[in-house]
């Protein structure tokens, strides 16, 4: 059993137990309507709020408080601890800018959806955003590796349960650094010793989720 498949195996033994073991139809009726219950109880917890209003310092949320990076769907998802980006407006939308190496297994959900969230955390839950940073979701499920619980938004985009805040967001543009663009050669120097340029993501927040 693979990781998506262990991660339905739970939510789907539950929702099979309600009905007669042979009868497919109603067991995947049951699973959907147990799985849209889920969903809504977990995102009742937070509400919708204008992205302009956000009143968070975003120097400080990203580069000393960090936040998780979340790609994927229902089925098969990762998350990662950033520390790098920005937030403002470009191409008269309010947009946030995500670095991401192509080596982090993150990245291949990202290249694969078109949508993904990032996650603010409070202080407590310093310890889930060093494992994150340090572990890779190749080798297992940071999730449940870390505590942390996945939730998703109406758009099915994955999300994490024990955020304060919560940026959903589109992708607008991907392009990656190069080598020739540094015009001071020390970042180059001190941060690409290996050439692992990340890619920028200019991405559009969606919808803006608070917690309640």
């Amino acid at each position: 059993m693979n990781l998506a498949e262990k991660r339905k195996h739970s939510v789907r033994k539950g929702a099979e137990g309600l009905v007669h073991e042979g009868t497919k139809i109603a067991g995947l009726s049951v699973f959907c309507y147990f799985c849209c219950q889920k969903l809504k109880k977990a995102m009742e917890n937070f509400e919708l709020i204008d992205p302009a209003a956000i009143d968070r310092n975003f120097i400080r949320a990203i580069s000393e408080q960090w936040m998780l990076v979340t790609a994927g769907d229902r089925t098969s998802f990762n998350t990662m601890t950033a520390s790098w980006g920005f937030a403002g407006e470009m191409w008269g939308k309010h947009c946030v800018i995500a670095a991401i190496r192509p080596g982090r297994h993150t990245f291949g959900f990202i290249e694969r959806g078109q949508r993904l969230t990032l996650s603010f955390l409070p202080e407590a839950c310093r310890p889930a955003l060093q494992y994150c940073g340090t572990h890779s979701g190749r080798d297992g499920d940071k999730f449940a590796a870390s505590g942390l619980t996945p939730l998703f938004t109406e758009a099915g985009t994955p999300a994490v349960g024990e955020a304060e805040l919560i940026l959903e967001c589109r992708k607008l543009y991907a392009g990656d650094l190069r080598e020739e663009g540094f015009i001071d050669r020390t970042c180059d120097e001190k941060w690409y010793p290996k050439r692992d340029y990340h890619r920028m993501y200019v991405l559009e927040i969606e919808k803006a989720y608070v917690r309640k």
